[in-house]
């Protein structure tokens, strides 16, 4: 699929501002740990947060192509996986709200978020739940205009410097109908973060475990109709994995640039890397998964922009780009030799955060298997 001149254009302003607003900062916010807030004003300014959201609740406008041209610009430039996580958390923490929120709730949340002004976060995984998102345990109990939430949350993206986490709670019986979407501020009582969660890669991402004891969330802070968050949630996991499968083919063309530089300019044993053929396959082998990642992704993105529905596509999507990503990072770090294993280098940044791709939005094999369901292939 061709972009087009104004998506062209797009991912050229966003390449620019990394380059110009991020990357001399990155180093030093993979060692702190989390991004300033100030990142996120200074996106919007720039017209690069709210890309893809409708202009009625505060979005720039466009299309989820116009998201995906947008986002291959900071991963072109060398952004982290870390750094794409925590800045566009609200990819995932909004949504819902858009989708079936009230207007009270767009004004309050979804608006200053996408000006740069709040930060949002989205708790579904549970210490020992990974994938399960039908068998949540937070409960919400309703109490008069309150709920009250007991429970535990892990692996939240910026659930350390969140303002609000959008939540999933069970508010009725077991399994998904009993699942609903409640808004919790993060100064409510009751509501800790337990603890910043260090991780492989990802760095510059503050991932947090999350504690709610007796958190009292006023009722107008439930999103759309109580006992409908598992359909909420499961609405937007098409646009999800299609980020994902883009974070994964943007890690994997960028290691490819770079180890297709460093076998121009590196010489041993009196030629460049590139001279030799096992090299020059690597690197052709290494293009071919990019392209075919890339062109598939973009496909299924779409068609989903189309009206299709491509639930088992996203799946096969994520699955091919997020694999390009393990095995072109891999094969970077293996070019590069040993200075491609030292810390702090690019290349080996790339490696460590392309990781998390095959494990984080359903893992591959809860992704495989939902989407042999969908293709008619288990009984």
């Amino acid at each position: 699929m061709q972009l087009t001149d104004e998506q062209h254009a797009l991912r050229d302003s966003a390449r620019r501002f990394t380059e110009n607003e991020i990357l001399p900062h990155l180093d030093g916010w993979e060692e702190t740990g989390e991004l300033p807030r100030s990142l996120h004003r200074a996106t919007a300014a720039a017209g690069l947060l709210a890309v893809g959201y409708p202009e009625a609740v505060g979005g720039d406008g466009g299309d989820l192509l116009d998201a995906c041209a947008l986002q291959e610009g900071f991963m072109e430039a060398g952004a982290s996986g870390g750094l794409m996580a925590s800045l566009f958390t609200h990819g995932i923490a909004l949504p819902h709200m858009i989708a079936h929120g009230s207007p009270q709730l767009i004004d309050r949340y979804v608006r200053p978020t996408l000006a740069g002004e709040m930060i949002g976060s989205l708790a579904v995984t549970e210490p020992g739940g990974g994938s399960d998102v039908a068998g949540i345990t937070t409960k919400a109990v309703r109490d008069g205009d309150r709920y009250i939430v007991n429970g535990a949350k892990t692996f939240i993206t910026s659930g350390v410097r969140a303002d609000f986490v959008t939540t999933a709670v069970r508010t009725g019986g077991p399994g998904h109908g009993g699942i609903s979407i409640l808004v919790v501020d993060t100064d409510t009582p009751g509501f800790t973060v337990t603890r910043a969660l260090r991780k492989m890669g990802w760095h510059c991402s503050d991932t947090a475990e999350l504690s709610y004891v007796d958190v009292e969330v006023p009722a107008d802070n439930l999103v759309g109709e109580e006992g409908r968050g598992f359909v909420y949630i499961a609405e937007q996991f098409v646009v999800e994995r299609i980020f994902l499968a883009l974070m994964g083919y943007g890690h994997a063309a960028r290691a490819l640039a770079l180890a297709a530089q460093y076998c121009q300019d590196r010489v041993t044993f009196g030629k460049p890397l590139v001279a030799n053929q096992v090299v020059r396959a690597k690197l052709v082998e290494m293009h071919r998964r990019v392209a075919v990642a890339r062109t598939y992704t973009l496909e299924v993105a779409r068609r989903h922009v189309a009206g299709e529905t491509v639930i088992a596509e996203a799946c096969l999507a994520k699955q091919t780009a997020v694999d390009a990503a393990v095995a072109v990072t891999d094969d970077a770090v293996q070019l590069f030799g040993g200075s491609g294993y030292m810390h702090g280098t690019e290349v080996e940044r790339h490696y460590r955060d392309a990781r998390i791709l095959p494990i984080g939005g359903g893992s591959t094999e809860v992704l495989t298997d939902l989407a042999a369901r969908l293709l008619g292939y288990s009984t």
